[in-house]
């Protein structure tokens, strides 16, 4: 037997195609990438993302000399909100990328663990997160949710959840 899984998204020409709290929230994760400690890579991530109590959260990719010990900017923020603001749930994401060997005119999707990490946060909130990607420039892409990004899920109720 042979399945497809399919998924369909909106792509905008630029952030000036998008809604204005879309766009907000697009250039605050450009503002975010600008700070990024990328040294090693020199592939900056910026990350924001809204909560449903109205505040808007940015981080960005932090590396360290033993890679392993790096972490994305999708995980530094989704982990820092659940942190400082347990009872909020995340509503939009927005992930913008710059790399300092070329110059990127299409979105990037996060990496395998940042779209585990963000499909968890999904469900512990039984709402979807749309996503927000762009490149340095260049055309923006809208997904309606993260399950979207990772269909083959790591998923199982045999794991002991409390």
């Amino acid at each position: 037997m042979i399945k497809e899984v399919s998924f369909s998204f909106t792509i905008f020409d630029s952030i000036d195609d998008l809604s204005n709290e879309d766009k907000i929230l697009m250039l605050e994760s450009e503002k975010a990438l600008e700070t990024a400690y990328a040294k090693y890579s020199g592939f900056n991530v910026g990350a924001s993302l809204y909560l449903d109590n109205g505040e808007i959260m940015s981080a960005n990719n932090q590396e360290n000399m033993a890679l392993p010990s790096s972490l994305c900017a999708e995980r530094v923020l989704l982990y820092y909100c659940k942190a400082n603001f347990p009872k909020s749930n995340v509503k939009k994401m927005a992930i913008s990328v710059k790399s300092s060997i070329e110059v990127i005119d299409k979105p990037i999707s996060p990496c395998g663990s940042c779209r585990q990490v963000m499909l968890e946060y999904e469900r512990m909130q039984n709402n979807n997160i749309e996503i927000l990607l762009k490149g340095e420039k260049g055309q923006v892409y809208l997904i309606k949710s993260v399950s979207d990004l990772l269909p083959l899920a790591f998923n199982t109720n045999a794991i002991n959840r409390h």
